[in-house]
């Protein structure tokens, strides 16, 4: 069965970091490529950042470039986003999820809350 379950949620100030992790199991976790996919409040989920850990390629929306930075530990099956100078437009559910085909997923987490505010 293939699960995935992000941690490390939480409420934040603005300028603050937190890294979120999404512990993976069921499947070949490294030759498999992975994003984070997050939803605000009344909003449609919006793409963040994707791996591809076995061509070692990532990639960033434009809204979080130079912020965020996407890794994963094959060792642990894990997937990670560290997210730095947070803003409160960052606030959302953020998602980890297994890319099946380009702009794809075939399996998600159950998502953890980023709140980011004074």
């Amino acid at each position: 069965e293939v699960q995935l379950v992000e941690s490390g949620g939480g409420l934040v100030q603005p300028g603050g970091s937190l890294r979120l992790s999404c512990a993976a199991s069921g499947f070949t976790f490294s030759s498999s490529a992975m994003s984070w996919v997050r939803q605000a409040p009344g909003k449609g989920r919006e793409w963040v950042s994707s791996i591809y850990s076995y061509i070692t390629n990532t990639y960033y929306a434009d809204s979080v470039k130079g912020r965020f930075t996407i890794s994963t530990d094959n060792a642990k099956n894990t997937l990670y986003l560290q997210m730095n100078s947070l803003k409160s437009e960052d606030t959302a559910v953020y998602y980890c999820a297994r890319v099946a085909t380009m702009n794809e997923y075939d399996y998600w987490g159950q998502g953890t809350q980023v709140t980011v505010s004074s």
